[in-house]
């Protein structure tokens, strides 16, 4: 009896979700929209234009955010290495490779599948990524080694400092052979690798070097295998605990090396290694820690559009993820917002969006849909539930407020950010000691300094949104939250004509 209930259930939430498409697809001209609620291109300006925001190291004279300074200009000195540049990862001032990795790759991707429709945005983003790949090379210049983290996160916690101020110590962590960390070194990889591609043809000497650093360094990765959250635990955990291990970065470095390489030897890496690098397993999470679905997605294009029959099952693998996102299978608020997470659960929304943006593209180059038992989603269905994520961020949603810091009429105010809550140095330039700026983390005023494109980690399972600096999982914002909704942006601007 619970079986055929349950799947009445099913059948039921099927036909629900197959009638909320169609009325979609009937208010929905993919082609040639006439109106669009949203300013995309406004959107993506300003969600490029967020990480001068979170710069670390000199400033250059074009820097656009004028209230952020030079910052972390000794970082690498505690271990005689040059680590100054870079990105703080969120509303802290620690520089965690992880995050920055993944944030790369995701920029990198966005660009990859989006950048031709970007026009004046695409330098912009290219700036962007290069800022980060910069900082990765100096991170990976030693063999067999990786500084995948700059100063202490417990002790720059205690603090409420500017990143211009900061005098906690910026203490360097670093893998190597007998401190392996597989996960960050292949997403390290992966963002070399796919940067490169980026870079190919505005910047063919840049492009290769990028390229042979992420063969060497996918190849440490995989050669010394572990977690980096074992042998650095005190110093990347809880922040960045690579919870879902390293197998996930594996296939999805070696995915990237193989789209950057047409190298067949990555082509049998992924095939001897899939199954047991976690290929097909039930996981429909896509973010800084688990990257099955991105590499899922990304050689489903090896087969979709360059007909490589050798990795025909990503099809299925990419299917299965999608066919997860119809309500009943996964959670959505009262508003309609994809709900993972209490915790940042708005990079889920832009990650996912990214996703099936990406997907609908390969599927309409390959004249494919995608079939969830009874229901038949096509590329533009998948659009169709891309837009309404994104829309919601930007403010259709039932508090009518926008998501992203400096879009619209209404947006955060207080977000969990220690360069834009406190006084900028050129409206304070005296010193703001350690201590001394948890009044103002604590207080109920607006950030004086607006970090125009920040994405916050946004509201809760009811839709609610307190707008509270003290509230880090709803009001912080990171550089992987914007990274993919640069490429879902882009996108959009372009459909609807605004680019």
């Amino acid at each position: 009896m619970a079986f055929s209930l349950s799947s009445s259930l099913s059948t039921f939430l099927l036909i629900l979700f197959a009638c909320f498409l169609f009325l979609c697809n009937a208010q929905h001209n993919h082609r040639h929209p006439r109106y669009a609620h949203h300013n995309y291109r406004d959107a993506l300006t300003k969600s490029i234009l967020f990480y001068e925001g979170q710069r670390s190291g000199k400033l250059p004279a074009n820097q656009r955010l004028s209230w952020r300074r030079d910052s972390g200009l000794s970082d690498g000195s505690a271990m005689n290495v040059d680590l100054v540049g870079g990105y703080y990862d969120a509303g802290d001032n620690v520089k965690f490779g992880f995050p920055m990795a993944f944030t790369t790759t995701m920029l990198s991707w966005s660009v990859i599948e989006f950048g031709g429709l970007m026009k004046s945005e695409l330098q912009n983003a290219k700036v962007a990524i290069r800022w980060a790949t910069d900082y990765l090379l100096k991170a990976t210049a030693h063999p067999d080694t990786i500084y995948v983290q700059v100063g202490d996160a417990n002790k720059d916690h205690a603090c409420w400092e500017r990143p211009e101020d900061m005098d906690t110590p910026r203490s360097v962590y670093k893998i190597d052979k007998n401190t392996p960390g597989s996960d960050v070194a292949a997403e390290t990889a992966a963002a070399l690798a796919a940067a490169s591609i980026v870079f190919r043809k505005s910047d063919p000497t840049y492009s290769k070097i990028l390229l042979r650093r992420a063969m060497r360094v996918f190849q440490f990765a995989d050669k010394y295998r572990g977690s980096y959250s074992n042998g650095l635990k005190p110093f990347v955990c809880p922040f960045y605990c690579s919870y879902s291990g390293y197998q996930d970065e594996l296939l999805w470095g070696a995915a990237w090396l193989h789209r950057a390489t047409k190298n067949p030897t990555y082509l049998s890496y992924i095939q001897m290694n899939g199954q047991t690098l976690g290929a097909d397993e039930d996981d429909n999470t896509f973010c800084w820690d688990n990257k099955h679905v991105g590499a899922r997605i990304l050689l489903s294009k090896a087969f979709l559009v360059q007909k490589l029959q050798a990795l025909r099952d990503y099809k299925g693998h990419a299917d299965n993820y999608i066919c997860s996102l119809i309500p009943g299978k996964a959670q959505y608020t009262p508003g309609g917002l994809l709900y993972k997470m209490s915790d940042s659960n708005m990079q889920y929304v832009t990650s996912t969006s990214f996703l099936l943006l990406t997907y609908a593209k390969y599927l309409t180059s390959a004249h494919k849909v995608v079939s969830c038992g009874g229901t038949t989603l096509t590329p533009k269905s998948l659009r169709i539930i891309a837009k309404k994520q994104v829309d919601y961020l930007l403010g259709d949603n039932p508090l009518r407020m926008s998501y992203m810091v400096g879009y619209g009429p209404r947006y955060p105010q207080r977000i969990h950010h220690r360069g834009s809550s406190l006084p900028s140095i050129q409206s304070h330039p005296a010193k703001i000691q350690c201590s001394s700026g948890f009044a103002i983390m604590n207080s109920q005023s607006p950030n004086p300094n607006i970090l125009v494109g920040a994405v916050v980690g946004g509201p809760n399972k009811l839709d609610q949104f307190p707008d509270q600096r003290s509230d880090y999982e709803q009001s912080e914002p990171s550089t992987y939250i914007n990274a993919p909704l640069v490429g879902a942006l882009a996108y959009l601007a372009h459909s609807f004509g605004q680019l």
